[in-house]
């Protein structure tokens, strides 16, 4: 007779052996593989159908169209609206305003005619409430429950019978069926499959708060990202008010598309046209600063860039940068002083960005090189002078998408002058340049530098005539 075969499973991630192990081979952990019996059989009998199959042809697409979640902003986002059965999972660093969010969401949401349940595992009910009475988001439809039982949210659902359930978080909710603690990984995959179902088989938008780590991914398995139909992730500075929400992964509309927020003591406002949040005090310019447009998902937005260098007397220069990537960040230094001439080596160099705004596009190399090489030379940027292009290792100006889009918005704002690739514009012709504004094409970062430093001198020229 065939011995029958004992299989063992980590309670954290779920990893099964044939054989007793004391350190989990998948998530490393020391003491969590624990014996579960035979194996289940791999086959299933053919069952009865509940629904047939119909051709695609045939599927009505009335049911998933997206409602308006009564923030312009997220709807910008989810790409229109919560689409019925859709789950969401939104991720972000304690403190930032997940919560304060996802209140103002659901009453929104209540106002509009729709049910809400809001299941909270982290407070208590009267928190809450004094919260939502702070921001206004009290409702008569928003229905606000504080549970970490699966079975009892699940009861919940079943008696509000809401459109819109936020639960935060799933970390903090734990099934009795399953062994390890809440928040664990075996715990986490089995909150998120059931209340997947349950979202399904309702037409119910679910929206799931989760936890980050260190490094500001995604706490938890990697299958609850898959599992879920949108991941957004919400960032932001909290020592300043601007937040952004921002999808990762959207199966109902597009990917990378951000929403702006202002995290206000009433509340949180959306930002129709946040560029002037990511500009400084254009009054005065000092060395050291340029403004770039970056696309973010379908949005152009205007940022400025600033750089400091000062002469150092440490063997080994700081090198400081917030709000862009500093590997990047060194790729630029070597670049000038490799291919530009600018000096940098035996100096400090600081890079950041105003407004908390974070930049990881490759479209503002050129700002970036150009702030750095004004402060270097102690030249200043002239006012209406905006710049963008990939810098490759060989000091050339790459070309970019979008350029029409950064144009007009820097246009828009009253930029004069626009640093771009060589041949950008000139399948399009001109026409797309917008009217007032001059394109100065460069195929290389000394071209560019040399250009900005012509602007600003005849800025210079300008002015003490004017002035004369």
């Amino acid at each position: 007779m065939a011995r029958q075969q004992v299989a063992f499973r980590c309670t954290e991630c779920g990893w099964t052996t044939g054989k007793w192990v004391g350190r989990c081979g998948e998530c490393q952990a020391w003491g969590t593989v624990e014996e579960v019996g035979a194996p289940r059989a791999r086959t299933t009998a053919a069952g009865s159908l509940a629904v047939p199959a119909v051709p695609i042809g045939q599927v009505d697409v009335a049911a998933a169209m997206a409602v308006s979640s009564g923030l312009p902003e997220l709807d910008r986002v989810l790409g229109g609206g919560f689409v019925p059965g859709a789950v969401l999972l939104l991720a972000g660093e304690p403190g930032v305003g997940k919560s304060t969010l996802l209140l103002e969401t659901a009453a929104q949401w209540a106002r509009g005619g729709h049910r809400a349940l809001y299941v909270t595992g982290e407070e208590s009910a009267a928190q809450v409430r004094l919260r939502a009475e702070r921001i206004g988001a009290v409702a008569d439809a928003l229905f606000l429950a504080a549970e970490t039982d699966l079975g009892r949210v699940l009861a919940h659902i079943e008696a509000v019978e809401p459109t819109l359930l936020i639960l935060d978080s799933v970390q903090t909710v734990s099934s009795a069926d399953v062994d390890g603690a809440a928040g664990g990984i075996t715990q986490v995959k089995e909150v998120a499959a059931s209340l997947i179902a349950a979202a399904k088989s309702r037409d119910l938008t679910t929206v799931l708060v989760g936890h980050v780590t260190k490094d500001g991914s995604v706490a938890g398995p990697r299958t609850l990202e898959h599992l879920v139909d949108v991941v957004l992730t919400f960032e932001g500075d909290r020592q300043g008010p601007l937040r952004l929400v921002r999808a990762v992964k959207n199966r109902y509309g597009p990917a990378d598309e951000i929403g702006c927020f202002e995290l206000v003591d009433d509340g949180i406002l959306g930002l129709a046209d946040p560029s002037g949040l990511f500009l400084g005090d254009r009054r005065e310019i000092a060395p050291g600063t340029c403004v770039t447009v970056t696309i973010e998902g379908r949005r152009p937005l205007v940022a400025e860039v600033q750089a400091l260098v000062a002469p150092s007397s440490a063997p080994q220069p700081r090198r400081v940068t917030s709000g862009l990537d500093s590997a990047r960040i060194a790729m630029m230094l070597g670049v000038l002083e490799r291919r530009a001439g600018v000096r940098v080596s035996a100096a400090d160099c600081f890079v950041a960005t105003v407004g908390g705004v974070r930049l990881t596009e490759p479209a503002t190399d050129l700002a970036v090189a150009l702030a750095l090489a004004s402060s270097a030379s102690d030249v200043p940027m002239p006012a209406g002078l905006v710049a963008f292009g990939e810098v490759g290792l060989a000091g050339d100006v790459r070309p970019i998408g979008s350029l029409e889009r950064r144009l007009a918005e820097a246009g828009r704002l009253g930029f004069t002058d626009a640093i771009a690739p060589a041949r950008a514009l000139r399948a399009r012709g001109s026409a797309s340049v917008p009217l007032g504004m001059r394109l100065h094409e460069v195929s290389s970062l000394h071209e560019a530098i040399a250009t900005a430093q012509q602007l600003s001198r005849s800025a210079r020229h300008s002015s003490l005539g004017g002035t004369a």
